[in-house]
């Protein structure tokens, strides 16, 4: 599986659970702050999002800290 983005904002509670999650879980990923780039605030924009996180993990985009989404784009066969 390629990298996985995270796109976050500096004070996001819920942007550092994520990193915390991928990091335990080997997980590489490359964090996308939107708040020092204007490309990447417009990227989430364009995806048709309004909040972070949200983390892209191939195919899939996760909104949130939410466990039951990262198993399934980790995990495909079950």
């Amino acid at each position: 599986m390629d990298k996985a983005i995270v796109y976050t904002s500096t004070n996001c509670p819920h942007c550092r659970q994520v990193k915390s999650y991928l990091t335990e879980n080997g997980i590489e990923y490359e964090e996308r702050n939107i708040e020092q780039s204007d490309e990447f605030a417009q990227q989430v924009w364009d995806m048709g999002l309004r909040a972070v996180p949200v983390t892209v993990l191939g195919e899939h985009r996760i909104v949130g800290m939410n466990k039951l989404q990262f198993h399934k784009a980790l995990n495909p066969q079950g």
